[in-house]
Order: structure tokens, then sequence, then C-alpha cells
């Protein structure tokens, strides 16, 4: 048998190394495929949590270029905000509807919410999801420094009046839709922008528009549940590693091309902010933009005052430099600016011209003015607080005092340097004179002329300078032995 089989082999030698050889490169094939194959790309997670500002959305823009960068699966922002800037919103939901990767915006952990600019980054992402004992909502637009609901606030939204469970919104009644919309032509304005928006987002990704429309003029709120409930959400998961489990095998339009998500056991990616969005989350706050501007031409008017400092020019360049980059991502009102800068023209002008604190006083107005003025409405997280207002007026009118007092007290200082502190020193006579000779004034030897004759070591008086000549008269008589040689 053994003889047989050898010649069963070697009869089939032209057939058999072929087998081998497509055995060894499938099984070739197979060990280069499988790897990729089971491993998924991984997946980016991004954190908003606090106000939706210009630093955040850089922070986010660039993480979501990152993650395409990267080849990632799915980027899942986790939200907890109560809101921001219009213009900082609109740029992170630029960016998401330009990406890419899917984004999948998640509102996380328990207790988070998307309220105001966070519900619109919820509807403009590709999945929408929630967490368990989250909220979404209240979109209304809201005026930098009125908060809505204030007695003060006359264009807040107003809830409609309900009669018997039903809102009386939907009846034809011009008093209720009054008491829905806001009042004021400019909140008018910004309301309807916001619901065009909202629907417009709603109706890319195929949510509830209707719903989306009434948080922004409404103000209303849900829960996740009533959110899966009513459509605008799409799943409720406890955390991430449960969202990923439910967003496997899902299907997404990405840019108007379908694509099925493989996130199960996926790499999670974390991007944490970085320095840089740190320092922006620093300075584009309005107060700090604020003091840092008056920090910088406080800094540069005292360099320029008193050349050779060094430090206060240094530090005013700094900080001048970094208040225009904070102003240039802020929403600024120009007119507030130039009230602020007029300001303080006037309080440095009130060191050099006797206006008796006319200038200095007005400069304090102009800057307090300014300061209340100098954002646009868009969000009452951006709002400079009254209270730093009125402490920036005063602090500014109390530097406008400490100048004039030092002022008029730098006035009635005697000199103490230059030509006119040598008059009125005293001095002591180096030899014998008539009316031309030397004296040691102030440790330094000078040529004196006198109309009377002295002698070596008498005192005498500066009466005035004549280029490198002083006129003397004599302090003192002559002495002694002077007098009894004559």
């Amino acid at each position: 048998m053994l003889r047989s089989a050898r010649i069963f082999v070697f009869s089939g030698r032209n057939a058999v190394p072929c087998m081998l050889r497509w055995a060894g490169a499938l099984f070739c094939l197979a060990l280069w495929a499988t790897p990729y194959a089971a491993t998924p790309a991984p997946v980016v997670v991004l954190t908003l949590e606090g106000a939706v500002s210009p630093a955040t959305a850089d922070y986010m823009v660039r993480g979501i270029r990152q993650a395409a960068k990267k080849g990632a699966e799915l980027v899942v922002l986790r939200i907890d905000t109560p809101g921001g800037l219009d213009m900082a919103m609109r740029k992170v939901i630029k960016e998401i509807l330009s990406s890419p990767v899917p984004v999948a915006a998640f509102v996380a952990p328990g207790g988070a919410r998307a309220a105001s600019a966070g519900t619109y980054i919820l509807y403009a992402s590709h999945v929408a999801a929630m967490a368990p004992a989250t909220n979404l909502g209240a979109a209304t637009p809201v005026q930098i420094g009125i908060m809505p609901g204030g007695d003060g606030d006359k264009n807040a939204p107003r809830e409609p009046k309900r009669n018997g469970g039903k809102n009386e919104a939907a009846k034809q009644d011009g008093e209720a839709k009054a008491d829905v919309a806001p009042q004021g032509s400019l909140a008018k304005k910004q309301v309807h922008d916001a619901a065009a928006y909202i629907r417009s987002l709603a109706q890319l990704r195929g949510r509830n528009a209707e719903w989306g429309e009434r948080a922004v003029r409404e103000a209303v709120s849900l829960s996740a549940a009533e959110a899966k409930k009513l459509r605008v959400i799409d799943i409720v998961a406890q955390d991430v590693s449960d969202l990923l489990t439910q967003l496997n095998g899902r299907k997404v339009t990405v840019q108007g091309v379908e694509r099925t998500l493989h996130t199960e056991g996926a790499e999670l990616i974390a991007i944490e902010p970085d320095w840089r969005s740190r320092l922006l989350a620093v300075i584009a706050d309005p107060s700090i933009a604020l003091i840092l501007m008056m920090i910088g031409i406080y800094g540069l008017i005292f360099e320029f005052m008193t050349p050779g400092f060094v430090l206060p020019g240094v530090a005013g360049a700094i900080c001048l430099l970094l208040a225009l980059f904070a102003f240039q991502l802020l929403p600024i009102n120009y007119t507030g600016l130039g009230l602020i800068l007029l300001g303080l023209a006037f309080i440095v002008a009130e060191a050099f011209v006797p206006s008796f604190g006319a200038l200095g006083i007005g400069g304090a107005v102009a800057l307090t003015i300014g300061s209340v003025i100098l954002f646009e409405p868009g969000s009452a997280d951006y709002a400079v607080p009254l209270s730093f207002t009125v402490t920036l007026g005063l602090a500014s009118a109390a530097i406008v005092f400490l100048i004039v007092t030092m002022a008029a007290r730098a006035r009635k200082r005697p000199v103490v340097s230059g030509r006119e502190d040598l008059i009125g020193a005293q001095g002591v006579v180096l030899g014998d004179m008539q009316t031309q000779g030397w004296a040691r004034v102030r440790s330094e030897n000078w040529q004196i002329v006198s109309r009377l004759p002295l002698v070596q070591g008498q005192q005498v008086r500066v009466t005035r300078v004549e280029g490198l000549t002083l006129d003397v008269e004599p302090e003192s008589e002559q002495p002694a032995e002077h007098r009894n040689n004559l």
C-alpha cells in the first residue's frame, strides 16, 4: 500500500503542486483580509460643555476635521449646553453639514441639556440621541443683556394661553397669535429667521419640523422619552457604548450618499480641548476682552508718557492684541467700541487740558455707555454684567480724579532738576576775585560773576544762570582774617 500511495502521489505531481499553491494563496489572502474586515474604523468623541462660544466652535470644527483625517467611522458629539452665540452655532452646523464623517449628537450624561443653540446642533446632526433624564428645546433667540421672562424683557416669548388643555394659538384668534409671537420688529425678524433655519434642518434630517418651530416660537422643551416619541431624536441610549451598539448597521446619508455604520467594537478616540481652545475660552469672554483692551490702552499710554519703563508698553501691547483677537471672534458693535476709545481719549486728555474734570467725567460716561452697547444681541450668556460696567465706569472716574490730583500736587512741588534748580543754590568761592572767578556749587566747579569782590571760602548764592556762567551774590560776610588784612 505504501508503494501504491507513492505511485499515486508522484503520478499527480503536476496537479498537487498547483492545488497547494492555490490553497496557500487563498490562506494568505484570508489572513490579510481578516483583520481589516473584523476591526471597524475608530469613533471620535468630542465634548461640548457650557455655552457655545467661538472657542468651543473652534474646538468642535477642528475635532470634526481631525476625525475625517483619521478616517473615523463616526463622530459622537456629547452635548451639555445652555445655549450660546448664533454665530458660533452656525459655524458648527456648517461643519457638520459639510463633514464627510457622520456626526451623532448625544445629549449626555443624565441631567444634561441641549437648550437653545444645542437644539439646532442636535437637529443638524446625522443622528440625534439623548440619555435618560436629559432635555432639549427653549430655542428662542434672546438678546444679549436681557434674560427671558423678566419684567423688562418686552421681546421675550410668551407661552400661548391655554383653555381646557387646548392651545388657543391654533384658533384663528389674533390675540392668541400676538401672545405667542414676541413683540418688536427686531425680535420678530430673529424669531422668524431662527424658525425657518430649524425647519430646514428638520426637513434635511427627516425630523419633527413642527415641534422644532414651536421650540423657537414658544420656547418649549422636551424630555428624552418625549423627544423619541415625537421623532425629534432617533435614539435613547444610556451611554456612548450603548449608543454605538444601537447605531451598528444603521444607515445614514452623508453628503447625499447612503452609508451603513459599523460601530460595534469600534475604538473610541476622545479629543479634548487643547491649550488654544482653552485660551480662546478665556479671552473670548466679553468682560475679559474688555479688561484686556483697557489694560492694553492704559499700558501704552503710560509707556508713551514715561518712556523707559518698558514693562507697561510690552504688557499693554500684548493685552491689546489679545483684546482685538477676542473682538474679532465676538459679535461686537463698533459704535460701542468707538465710544470706549473716545472715553479713554477724554480720560487721557484730562491729564493735559485744564478742563476741571469735564473731560474726565465725559470720558467715564462714554466708556460706560460703550461697554453696555459693545456686544451685538445674540445670547444672554455673552452679556457684560451691569455691575461690571458700573464698576468699570467708577474705576475710570477714580483714575481721572487721581490723575488731576497728582498733576495739581506736581505743580506745587519745587523744581528738582535742570537750570531752574540752580537758582537759589548755595556755593563756596574757590579763590579771591574781583568780578569773575570760580565757586563750587552742588559738588561742581562753576565760573561765577559777582558785582562785589569775593574772597576764598566765602558763601555765595546763585541768582541767575547764563549759559555756563552763574551770577552770584554774597550769602555771608568775608572771613575775619580777610577783613583784618583790609
